[in-house]
């Protein structure tokens, strides 16, 4: 289907809705008391033949979602209105068949007192009356094709090129093009800086990487990534909440996460909660981006940036915004962050004082080693079966020679048999061996204590950490060859 998306990236096929600027029939004369009620909410009237006595929906993009907004039912003239107390939320939005399948496109405008005029078989003439933005659209439709052809004219002759010379020239029409183009955006946000269309223009504008300046002598091979980040986001607010109802915004910002910003979390820190701060007045935006970026960090792609979700409980959540959520969903995510809390990088990692193979108290804050792993397992979990084995590999074939510590914690009190025939089996020695009595676990549940398994998010096995010399921890949640590189990389870097 020919559509609106496709002639915002300058595709060459034409537009799947035109605005019509005939002057529609006349209506009734309307009271000041029924022409202020409609000005209020939404009266979009639509004929879609053959269509009759069904019902057609009203669609929108929700993100990289698309949902229903409204539906309207066609008599037997193919007749119908899109009509309710108030207005859409501005943006792209589409005409759904009975079938669900998409008919055509629409800009939907702040009056939202229009009429749409279509046929199923003859989408791409799909007729608007009575809306400026549509209008607009219309104009830069028709410019936009006759530039679009052009310029896939010009790629295809630029490819059968065999000199230089006529690639050279080519190369140089396709940049007049392209700039005729983004002249014409340009007129637009500057003529109407406060319509729909001016808004999609700015929201898929990115800047051009300017060259590399020489600076005392110096190339700044820096000063481009930093030009397109410190602009990438011109004309661009995140209050607004018709940005979601495109789907240019969502995939823009997930390609700055991934291309402009550090996946250092402090870093996306300082990005998160500029948006959302600025974005809070919001009313669909807000939560939005505030639920993504919970999602994203709750579940991060790299280690330690869960510590942004911590930061998005502590100073979101926890300050009013879990009315946002539903009970199941604030319980997941409260308990979510007071598993990760207390071991974040950086941090000390929390006391262990528990019980060894003997009965005697073996504590993690006791060991003095440059580094220590501590590995929570059960004996009879498949995947340690595998790991364990492999880590004491590892120890004996490297890091005892290092100083590395491992202290080991069997999470299951009442596996103590199990626990001791698989040191026994795999001459597992060398570590630290550990668990919390039946006595201990119930003592410190009568205390209201946080036990190891909240304050290590224990929520699988096995789980692991490094720790440096004085118990910070320094990385978790690794293979054992990410650590084994980790610890050679901290070495290396201290000289030894």
């Amino acid at each position: 289907m020919r559509s609106i998306i496709a002639f915002l990236l300058f595709a060459a096929s034409f537009v799947s809705v035109t605005a019509q600027q005939k002057t529609p029939a006349k209506a009734p004369a309307k009271t000041p008391a029924a022409t202020s009620a409609a000005s209020k909410g939404r009266n979009i009237s639509i004929t879609l033949t053959p269509l009759k006595n069904t019902k057609v929906y009203l669609g929108s993009y929700m993100g990289k979602s698309m949902v229903l907004m409204d539906s309207a039912v066609l008599n037997d003239k193919s007749q119908g209105v899109f009509k309710g107390p108030n207005k859409l939320t501005g943006g792209i939005y589409f005409v759904v068949s009975p079938q669900m399948t998409i008919q055509f496109d629409l800009l939907m405008d702040d009056k939202q007192q229009f009429s749409i005029s279509g046929d199923t078989a003859l989408k791409q003439n799909a007729m608007i009356t009575g809306s400026m933005e549509n209008d607009l659209f219309r104009a830069y439709s028709q410019f936009s094709a006759v530039k679009g052809k052009k310029r896939q004219e010009l790629e295809a002759a630029y490819h059968a090129a065999t000199t230089k010379a006529d690639s050279t020239r080519i190369a140089e029409e396709l940049t007049v093009v392209g700039k005729e183009i983004q002249q014409y955006r340009d007129d637009i946000t500057q003529k109407y800086p406060n319509t729909l269309l001016a808004m999609l223009f700015n929201t898929m504008k990115i800047p051009a990487t300017p060259a590399i300046p020489v600076v005392k002598g110096k190339p700044d091979s820096l000063y481009p990534y930093r030009f397109v980040k410190d602009h990438y986001w011109d004309d661009v607010s995140f209050n607004d909440d018709r940005l979601l109802r495109t789907p240019f915004f969502e995939p823009k910002l997930d390609d700055y996460f991934k291309y402009y910003v550090s996946p250092e979390p402090d870093s996306i820190i300082q990005e998160v909660k500029y948006m959302l701060l600025t974005a809070r007045t919001g009313k669909e935006i807000y939560p939005y981006l505030l639920t993504k970026f919970t999602n994203k960090y709750m579940t991060p792609e790299y280690m330690g940036q869960d510590k942004v979700f911590v930061y998005l409980f502590e100073n979101f959540y926890a300050k009013g915004d879990t009315m946002l959520l539903n009970p199941a969903s604030r319980k997941t995510i409260t308990e979510r962050a007071y598993f990760l809390m207390a071991n974040q990088l950086g941090q000390p990692a929390p006391a262990l004082d528990l019980t060894d193979t003997l009965g005697k108290t073996a504590s993690l804050y006791n060991i003095k080693a440059p580094f220590t792993a501590v590995v929570f397992w059960d004996p009879n979990c498949g995947h340690c079966k595998e790991e364990i084995p492999r880590l004491d590999s590892l120890y004996k074939a490297r890091w005892k020679k290092l100083n590395v510590a491992i202290y080991s914690v069997n999470i299951y009190e009442n596996e103590i048999p199990a626990w001791k025939k698989f040191l026994r089996e795999h001459k597992i020695e060398g570590w630290i061996q550990a668990y919390e009595t039946k006595a201990a676990k119930e003592a410190g549940e009568k205390a209201g204590k946080a036990n190891y398994r909240q304050l290590y998010d224990i929520t699988k096995t096995p789980t692991m950490y490094l720790l440096d010399k004085d118990k910070k921890i320094i990385a978790k949640q690794l293979s054992l060859e990410q650590f084994d590189d980790l610890i050679t990389a901290k070495l290396k870097a201290s000289g030894q």
